[in-house]
């Protein structure tokens, strides 16, 4: 722990982990929403009273433990129901649903693991790509995000970012002129394919 004095009477603590050292010029996050459990509140999901919890940003103060609240975030995380919100980013909000209650500091999502705290990084940057208008390359393998212009059906996959695809910004297949048709192979997974103009 060290503070600073700014001014007569305006200290600043700052808590660093000797684990990991960083310059004095780094900033941590403040994970405010892990607290210690000193009331005995049990967990909303196991019910067991655990000694470190999350507690929600809901007007009811719900409480999870830690190792639950890993699953609730890997469990969302796998069917891909974050919450996108344009302040905030990619978001959960309490696990029982309630009103106004995503968590603000998404560094809490942390907790899931570098593998997976990447996927949740990527998903959270489609999600936004997506929401400002943005496409993803149709290219099997690539992927990259594009911000193409409006108006344009040609798109063409940045090859500096991605594989240099030119493809058909509606039908999302190689470039055309004229009317788009899309491939698709039927549910039963027969060999059969059906064609269907899209305008």
């Amino acid at each position: 722990v060290s503070h600073v004095l700014q001014g007569p009477r305006c200290p600043e603590f700052y808590m660093k982990c000797a684990s990991h050292p960083t310059s004095d010029d780094d900033l941590s996050v403040a994970l405010d929403l892990i607290m210690t459990n000193t009331r005995g509140v049990p967990c909303i999901a196991c019910t067991d009273v655990m000694g470190v919890v999350l507690v929600f940003q809901c007007s009811e103060r719900h409480v999870i433990c830690l190792d639950c609240f890993q699953r609730y975030c890997q469990t969302r995380l796998n069917d891909r129901q974050f919450v996108y919100h344009p302040v905030i980013g990619y978001s959960l909000p309490c696990a029982v649903g309630c009103d106004e209650s995503l968590i603000k500091e998404v560094h809490h999502f942390r907790i899931l693991g570098d593998e997976q705290y990447g996927r949740y990084l990527q998903y959270g940057a489609e999600e936004c790509l997506l929401t400002t208008g943005g496409m993803m390359c149709p290219s099997p393998g690539c992927g990259a995000g594009l911000l193409p212009p409006d108006g344009s059906r040609k798109v063409e996959c940045d090859p500096r970012l991605g594989c240099g695809f030119v493809f058909c910004r509606l039908c999302r297949g190689e470039y055309h002129e004229g009317a788009c048709q899309a491939v698709t192979a039927p549910p039963t997974g027969e060999a059969a394919q059906v064609n269907k103009t899209i305008s």
